[in-house]
Formats: structure tokens, sequence, C-alpha cells
């Protein structure tokens, strides 16, 4: 028992040093996201509270961080700007039908668990998720080279000279410091004692570098000072509920949804192999679902899970659900009473953080696999990592399942065989090898020919399977066409599936499929159970 205690008083640390840190991390990127949506930052922030604290609570992954993620907000911009152009100049409709819009795509989302949806992402293969992986750590490394930048006489340009130098440095430090200190220690929260380290030489060594306040003064922001998130009414006031306002967001909420549920699931997937444990996809779906209707109706931009910031809790040693509830309430705690000690932390020290997430997130393995996988699964990972970097996570992914599903179809296409014998009495038989479905009826149809085969013919399915309806129509026409030349055809060893399959389709198959079956073979590969006590002297 005091063992146990004792285990669990350690994880609760760990869980609320590492939830500090992943506060400390969420700002700048909830802020960047606002001004990536074209919102104030304190939509993004109000989110990232939100969407974290309820996922936090109710997800199916502990130790997942969810929040404001830039592949929704650059969906956002559009919808915004849309929004905007809806009303009159001044009036900020954009942001309400932003509201609006999220909270719809949290229906689809809650929808998408309850009729359990979240099981279809192990269909996703493993180069689309090296892929996805690499993609995004390239995405979340580019986004970082903006931090390089400065704000001079209104134009943006790259940071030059000392104050170059002076960030490089500072990013190096950081990073040093989060690759020694585990060397040293591993129960010291690295992340979190870099931020605070490079923070300290930045405040008392009075250098003139980016903080998290500069960083949102420069992008038009007001600061962190808020309050707490308040119920939006005036999305009543400012959105007219008709077919027209659905027709604007139905698009929007599906390709947010869908692009939340793809990198929440997928990040669950990640952490579930970096925890050697199983996260619940369809209960990760609801409570994704149920957090965006909540920040919609109460002033955030959405979200879903952050694969920098997931990263960040597991390796700081964050694994249950506190240190998700402790990111979230600390980063409220930093609006409401810690705005102006956050607003001194220096960008660099928060970049050199993200720089290695991007280490750690990066699938190096990769590089090491090339010679080892088959080319077409080489080429899906760098397509989906391409597209994650030129588009969004969720076309890049789709297209990475639709190309890996297609080529898995083709390879199966060309497994169709077809071994051929004459009985003793005359009957030519047709022992079928592989799959039956869209992609090898050509093949298989090319294994018969109807016009020179004799007058009995019987197609032993013993070793394949009927798939789909292109394979039923496809065996359909076979038998007509021996019906045709006056053939008798027979079926046998068809298993018990796919003969409901074929008696649903037509009543010719009744006269023409053998029931009565006397080769153990069938048994193995059809229904085992019906297993006849009369076969038990045939060795299994």
């Amino acid at each position: 028992m005091l063992e146990l205690i004792k285990k669990r008083t350690s994880n609760s640390k760990n869980d609320i040093l590492s939830g500090l840190t992943v506060a400390l991390a969420l700002v700048p990127e909830a802020v960047a996201f606002s001004f990536v949506a074209g919102v104030d930052p304190l939509v993004g922030l109000y989110a990232a509270f939100m969407v974290g604290l309820i996922t936090s609570l109710l997800g199916g992954r502990p130790g997942m961080i969810s929040g404001a993620t830039g592949a929704l907000a650059v969906v956002m911009v559009s919808l915004v700007s849309e929004g905007n152009n809806l009303g009159v100049y001044g009036e900020n409709l954009g942001l309400y039908y932003l509201f609006v819009t999220v909270i719809l795509m949290g229906i689809f989302q809650i929808l998408a668990g309850l009729f359990k949806l979240g099981k279809f992402v192990r269909l996703i293969p493993h180069p689309v998720m090296m892929g996805f992986v690499n993609g995004l750590a390239i995405v979340i490394f580019i986004s970082q080279l903006g931090m390089f930048k400065t704000l001079e006489q209104g134009e943006v340009v790259w940071m030059q000279g000392a104050s170059l130098w002076i960030m490089i440095s500072l990013v190096g430090l950081t990073m040093l410091i989060m690759f020694g200190l585990p060397i040293i220690s591993k129960k010291l929260p690295e992340a979190l004692i870099a931020i605070l380290v490079v923070s300290a030489i930045v405040i008392f060594g009075d250098l003139n570098i980016a903080t998290v306040g500069s960083f949102i003064s420069d992008g038009g922001g007001e600061g962190l000072k808020g309050g707490l998130p308040q119920f939006q009414w005036a999305i009543f006031e400012k959105i007219v509920f008709d077919f027209k306002t659905l027709r604007f967001i139905f698009p929007y909420a599906l390709i947010l949804a869908a692009i939340g549920l793809i990198e929440s699931l997928m990040t669950l997937n990640l952490i579930d192999e970096l925890t050697d444990s199983r996260g619940n996809s369809n209960k990760e779906c609801i409570a994704q679902g149920t957090a965006n209707i909540v920040t919609g109706f109460f002033g955030g931009m959405g979200g879903c899970a952050m694969i920098g910031q997931s990263i960040i809790n597991i390796k700081g040693g964050g694994r249950g659900r506190l240190s998700g509830i402790v990111a979230a309430l600390a980063l409220l705690g930093f609006i409401l009473f810690a705005s102006s000690l956050i607003e001194q932390v220096p960008i660099a020290a928060l970049v050199g953080v993200m720089f290695m997430v991007v280490i750690g997130t990066f699938s190096w393995s990769s590089f090491r696999i090339i010679n080892k996988i088959p080319l077409t699964d080489l080429f899906v990972l760098i397509l989906v990592s391409t597209l994650t970097v030129i588009f969004d996570l969720a076309i890049a992914v789709i297209a990475g399942v639709i190309l890996s599903a297609l080529v898995f179809s083709w390879e199966n296409a060309k497994r169709i065989r077809a071994r051929k014998r004459i009985k003793s009495n005359g009957t030519k038989v047709y022992e079928i090898w592989g799959p039956l479905f869209f992609g090898s009826i050509a093949e298989f149809n090319n294994k018969f020919d109807v016009r020179n085969d004799p007058k009995s013919i019987e197609i032993d399915f013993v070793e394949s399977r009927i798939c789909d309806h292109s394979a039923i129509e496809s065996i359909f026409n076979l038998v007509v066409k021996y019906n045709n030349e006056s053939k008798s055809i027979l079926l046998k060893h068809l298993s018990k599936d796919c003969k409901l399959l074929l008696y649903k389709s037509s009543p010719l198959f009744k006269d023409i499929i053998i029931e009565a079956v006397d080769d153990p073979r069938y048994y193995l590969a059809g229904d085992p159970e019906a297993f006849p006590k009369s076969l038990g002297e045939y060795s299994l």
C-alpha cells in the first residue's frame, strides 16, 4: 500500500510539473494561432483552456494535451474573412460565425464518437502514420522560424546582427539544458527548468529580445490580461439561424471536424506507442466534440489534440489526467493573475522547447528503413509528409490512406489463381486461390474457357473468399455463360457468409451450390465449429 501511495504521489508531482511546462508552451502557440485565424489572442487562449480542461477530464487518452491548433486555424482564416464580408464594416460578424461553426463542428465529432467511427483510425497504415509525424514535425519547425523575424518600421524582416546571435544562443542554451539535464537527473522537469533559466538570464541581464508580451503587442493584441470566459449571448443576436447560414458554415464545420478528429486520433495513437498503453478513440471523439461545443458558446476558437505539447507532457513525465487539468488551469491562472510575469518569458526559450519537440517528434528511423520497405510504402510516407506541409493534415492522411488502399487492392488483385484438374468422371475442377473482389474479377474471368470446357464443371472456393458485389456479379455471369452452353456448373467449399451473399443475390445459386462437404480444409477456412465428427480421422 505504501508503495502504491508513493508511486501515485510521484506521478502526481510529475503531472503537476509537466502541466506547468505545457501551460507555458501553450501561451505563444495559442496567441500565434489566433493571429493566423484573424481573431483576438484571448479567443485562442480561452479555447486552449476550455478544450484542454474538458478533454483532460473526459477524453480517452490521459496525458494528451488539446488546445487551439494551427491545422484548424488555417481553415478558419477564410471562414472569419467571409463571415466579416456578410455583415457591415466593423460589425465583426466573422467571429460569431466562427463560434457557431465550432459548435456545429463539435456536434459532428460527438456523432462520430457515438457511431464509433473512431475505430477506423486503425485503418491508417504505418507509412501514413510516419508521414504524418514527419510532416507535422516539419510544420512545427517552420512555424518556429517565424520567431526569428522582427518588426522594423512597420515591416516584418529577418533578425540580423547581435539580436540574431542572442536569439540563436538562447535557443541553443534552452536545447542544451533540455538535452543535458536528463543525463544528470531524470526527475527534474527539463523543459520548465530550461524556460526558467533562460528567462532569468534575459530579465536580470536586461537583454533586448522578444518576449511573449512583445510578441502579442507586435501582432496587434492588447496583452494576456482577461477575465473568465463569458457565455456569448451575442451569437443569438448577431447570427440568423436559417438555411443560408447553415449552407455557409456546414462545409467549414465538416472540414474542421475531420481535421480535428484525424489529428486527435493520430496523436492518441502516437501517445499510445510512447507510453505502451491504449486509449479509447471513440471516447476521445465525444470529448473533443463536447469541448468544442462548450468553447464555441463561451467565445473560443475551438481546438483539437496538440502533438507538440502532448509530447512535451509525456517526455516531462505527465501520464495522467492531472497533467492536462493542471496545464489548462495554469493557463487560466496566467490569463487572470500572472499575465505580467508570463509576458516576460523570452520567445527564444519557447522556441528552444519546440525545437526539441521537433527532434523528438520526427521519426528518424524512416531514414534507416528507406531501403528496407516497399517502394510504394516509401512513396506514401514521403507523399503524406509533403502534403502535410503544403496543405493540411486531413488532405495528407486521406490521400495516404486512399493510395495505400489502392496499392493493397492492386497487389491482391494479382494474387487470384486457378488450379485446373480433370476428375476420373470427366468433370473439370477449377480450384480458386486468393480473394475475389472488384480488383481481381478480370483475372478470375480469364481463368475459364467456357466454350472448350467439358459438359460438367466444378469451381472449388476452399482457398478463396467472395468479398463484394463485383465478385457476386462475376460468378453469376459465369454461371449464365455455362448454362447458355448447356453445361452444368457446381460451386463447392463456399464459406457460410459467402453462401449467404450468393443466396440473397439470386435463386439461381440454390441449385448449384454444394452443401454437403467432405473436406476438412473447408472447416478450417470456413466454419471450424461445424467440423463433423465423421471426419475426425483426418489429421488437422
